[in-house]
């Protein structure tokens, strides 16, 4: 059995309490004897949701070892409202606890630095592993498997149901829809991405017309009562008459023949794009990762791939894809398409020559256009990754909360989706300024227009719902956020770790060179003195800068694993003569704070645990 470190789990605490227990206060004394996986989480995080999709197969498998708390520790304020809370749980399908940890009690007792983040907790309460990001799922595996066999031997371990407890049912037309597109007819298209459908409604936007979709999550073509989708959200029409459906979960473009109900795939393996995989080339042979909408513009369909901060495009005249604009660094910087960086875009709308992008984890609104050598990307709204707020006004100084949709206007402004502000706002490319169309909408998430009147899908209240264009502005308190979770560092020289072990039963694999790859970068580049840029080593020495008196810095880390033979993994178990492969990664963005007595050190974990001391 493999050695661990015995490091005592501290109570669960938050102070917007738990969910899908029946109203149960669970504590870790109640959990003895299971082995309990915590999730950190938030709910506008798309890396979070992809480990929630992760964690499906294991919850199930597992179900009378493993019990699975989410811990939602907050970035937006609006993400801190319990009701907001109840929604995403609701919405994202999490069949296990929930804490709810608005003042991020358990996040700072836990020491989580990123989201998402992992932690084992074996059946006598004792810390056993963290991960940070994506791409766990068989080191969590092998490790519940050996704590299993451990705990079971010893007596320790408790089999049985677990505390998670579901919520009743609620009976709507729609269910959190997530994007709408107006028919000629007069009625809607909407993606009601809870029950994995689209939904076709009438005019008055309430009537149901038809359903696409048997309502079951999966990846099915065929006719409508067969087609299955997961979580879809954007829709865009096509020349042909047609419509692409960015088919969110399944990391797919699909099409619906609105004629016929029939729904095919177009792009996409079904599996999640990962560093190191093809961005460009056959659609049926290119993984996608989290589209979250799509828009035809510049005689293609683009794409807002949130999962990787990326713009990507698709032709359907040679039926490629490929990396329209973005690096997958995570931020805010504008430039030529191909060194712009995003952070998780997701809304589109294209007008004339410009591509709108919300921008959502920026709290941004973006463009794209030409400027006669290529497509560049531009910011009308938004700073960055930790600001964020409702404020009118001159747009270098006005503020948004995690926006997910852009509409054009017939005036040439757009009108913006501000779901975290829980309101409609619009930005004048004219005079530069960013005003209120509406509040008091609960998560707005798209709009469309249809005459003098804007459509907006408010997914939080399951409907559409109809407003007139006001010729004024809606007078609104100001105010502005930043995400307060610095880390305070000392300036000069410093030292940036990224732990990663390869877990139990694998090891790095080192066949076709190193195995990982660290990216460091900041905000502002002044921070930086020494050591931005690539390499190999998850260990650095970097210099900051005593000028700057806070910043962020960005880090990427990617490390592959592989199964060891030799560690306990069999031949029959990897699937053939040679050894399954495991990619391990996440970005971090660690907002920092220069002081005199700061830390000289930040370790950041990948993959295991942070013992400095050995």
């Amino acid at each position: 059995m493999t050695a661990r470190a015995r490091v005592r789990a501290p109570e669960l605490i938050g102070k917007g309490g738990w969910l899908n227990t029946g109203d149960h206060q669970l504590t870790l004394a109640d959990l003895r004897g299971r082995i309990v996986i915590l999730d950190f989480w938030t709910f506008c995080c798309v890396n979070c949701l992809h480990v929630l999709d992760e964690l499906r197969e294991l919850e199930e498998k597992h179900r009378d070892t493993v019990v699975i708390i989410g811990v939602h520790s907050p970035k937006f304020v609006h993400e801190a409202e319990h009701q907001a809370v109840v929604d995403a749980v609701e919405r994202y399908e999490v069949h296990h606890p929930v804490l709810d940890d608005p003042e991020l009690g358990t996040w700072k007792q836990y020491a989580v630095r990123a989201w998402p983040t992992l932690v084992v907790v074996d059946p006598e309460g004792y810390v056993v592993a963290q991960h940070a990001g994506e791409g766990h799922a068989h080191a969590l595996e092998a490790l519940v498997t050996e704590l299993e066999a451990e705990h079971g031997a010893k007596g320790t371990l408790r089999r049985g149901d677990g505390p998670y407890v579901a919520p009743e049912p609620v009976a709507t037309h729609l269910r959190f829809p997530g994007k709408a597109l107006a028919l000629a007819d007069g009625g809607f298209l909407v993606s009601d991405t809870t029950r994995h459908q689209l939904v076709e409604l009438g005019a008055d936007g309430e009537t149901v017309v038809r359903r696409f979709g048997d309502g079951e999550r999966g990846l099915v073509d065929g006719g409508p009562e067969v087609a299955r989708f997961s979580e879809p959200q954007g829709l865009a029409l096509l020349p042909d008459g047609s419509v692409v459906v960015a088919d969110t979960v399944n990391h797919a473009l699909r099409r619906l023949d609105p004629a016929t109900g029939g729904v095919t795939t177009l792009a996409g393996t079904g599996g999640q794009w990962w560093q190191g995989f093809p961005t460009a080339g056959p659609a049926h042979e290119v993984a996608l990762s989290s589209p979250w909408d799509v828009a035809w513009f510049a005689g293609r369909v683009w794409i807002a791939m949130a999962g990787v901060h990326q713009l990507w495009a698709y032709d359907p005249a040679t039926g490629t894809v490929e990396v329209a604009a973005g690096t997958t660094n995570e931020g805010l910087v504008d430039g030529p398409a191909d060194e712009a960086w995003f952070a998780q875009p997701s809304g589109l709308a294209a007008a004339g020559d410009r591509l709108w992008v919300a921008d959502s984890e920026t709290s941004a609104v973006r463009w794209v256009e030409s400027d006669g050598a290529g497509f560049v990307v531009r910011t009308a709204v938004g700073t960055g990754l930790f600001d964020f707020g409702h404020r009118d006004g001159a747009a270098e100084q006005a503020l948004l909360q995690h926006p997910l949709g852009v509409t054009a206007l017939p005036d040439g402004s757009v009108a913006i989706s501000d779901t975290y502000n829980n309101a409609l706002r619009r930005f004048d490319p004219e005079t530069g300024e960013v005003t209120t169309l509406a509040t008091d909408l609960r998560e707005p998430s798209d709009a469309v227009l249809v005459g003098g009147d804007v459509i907006v899908v408010e997914s939080a209240r399951h409907r559409l719902t109809r407003l007139r264009l006001p010729e004024e502005a809606v007078r609104v308190e100001s105010a502005a956020h930043r995400t307060q979770r610095p880390a305070e560092v000392a300036a000069g020289p410093f030292r940036l770790d990224v732990v990663f072990t390869a877990p139990a039963g694998q090891k790095r694999d080192e066949r076709y060179g190193p195995s990982t790859r660290l990216l460091v970068s900041s905000t502002p580049p002044e921070l930086l003195l020494e050591g931005e840029g690539k390499g190999t080593d998850l260990g650095r020495d970097l210099v900051l800068n005593p000028e700057v008196a806070e910043g962020v810095l960005h880090v990427s880390a990617m490390a592959a694993s592989c199964d060891d033979p030799d560690g306990g993994t069999s031949q029959s178990e990897t699937g053939g003569e040679y050894p399954a492969c495991h990619m391990h990664q996440q970005d971090w963005g660690v907002p920092v704070r220069l002081a005199a007595a700061g830390a000289g050190r930040l370790a950041l974990v990948l993959a295991g645990m942070d013992e400095p001391g050995e």
